[in-house]
């Protein structure tokens, strides 16, 4: 059967295809719009205007899914709605104007979300699992098929730019600031204090545009997935505007990150914060992650 899986994020929103025969999903097609809803909080309020926009993306989507009669349809949201002041009514006004029932998944949901859907497929023992995105991070401890600890942090590569860099590419100066901003949030974290990983997974689209990012600038093949965190800190320096872009950096930010250039950087310096933290030397691109998760549990674990 074919469900269509909407997924509303901080940076995009997404509709996803999969065709699910018992405990067997395959993604067919994928559409994107880039909406930047954590652009849209003011002083933690969603505005009207994101709640527009969010409305008319998903209209967009409906009439997609009605052009090839998917009906079983599954819309979610993550952050940028669920931690919005005004989050049930943002919400509520989205489902009166498009018919559609959405969940407001929290942050606990969203971090088992991305474990299932990343660890399915993989074969290590244990880890750690980040996805940052564009309103918050989330973070998983693993071992075996278990969860030991999971977090979702309130800082994403999105509010972070929003709130630090005024440009399209941060200034060296804008990097510290969103640096500090990021170990201030991390001082806090409870219950990894004792966790180290050699080598952490990286799922979402921060990570699939770093990896692309990653490859071109350090002549590695398209199918590479594995990333040096100091050559990933690397590229963090590259990229501050201080000094201008060359003509070979814009050419491989184009192809890269082209949705993503003016959240690249915020979302690595937060992985970069990451990675020393638990004192991985690699992070590890896995392309499977909330959505799949979510149909693992929710769809496939319920038949």
């Amino acid at each position: 059967m074919l469900y269509g899986i909407i997924d509303i994020g901080s940076n995009t929103m997404r509709l996803a295809i999969y065709l699910i025969e018992g405990q067997r999903m395959e993604m067919l097609m994928k559409k994107k719009e880039l909406v930047g809803l954590a652009g849209y909080l003011k002083d933690g309020v969603m505005q009207p205007e994101g709640i527009d926009r969010a409305a008319e993306v998903l209209q967009g989507f409906q009439s997609f899914l009605a052009t090839f009669r998917i009906t079983q349809v599954v819309a979610f949201t993550t952050a940028a709605l669920r931690n919005a002041k005004n989050s049930k009514e943002a919400v509520a006004a989205l489902e009166a104007r498009t018919g559609l029932k959405i969940r407001v998944i929290t942050g606990e949901e969203e971090a088992t979300f991305d474990f299932i859907g990343a660890t399915h497929d993989l074969t290590n023992d244990a880890g750690i699992l980040l996805d940052v995105g564009g309103g918050s991070t989330e973070i998983v401890a693993y071992s075996g098929e278990e969860i030991e600890e999971k977090v979702s942090l309130p800082i994403g590569s999105l509010a972070l730019r929003t709130d630090y860099v005024q440009g399209v590419l941060p200034l060296r100066e804008e990097c510290l600031r969103m640096h500090e901003r990021a170990e201030g949030v991390l001082a806090g974290l409870m219950g990894f204090e004792n966790l180290a990983s050699p080598e952490i997974v990286g799922i979402g689209g921060t990570f699939k545009g770093a990896n692309a990012l990653y490859n071109l600038v350090y002549n590695q093949p398209a199918t590479n997935k594995r990333m040096e965190t100091r050559l990933m800190r690397g590229l963090i320096e590259d990229f501050q505007i201080d000094d201008g872009m060359t003509e070979p950096m814009t050419i491989q930010l184009m192809k890269a990150v082209p949705d993503r250039m003016h959240t690249i950087i915020p979302g690595l310096i937060i992985a970069d914060v990451i990675a020393r933290r638990f004192h991985a030397r690699n992070i590890i691109y896995s392309d499977s992650g909330v959505r799949e998760g979510f149909i693992y549990a929710e769809i496939i674990g319920k038949k």
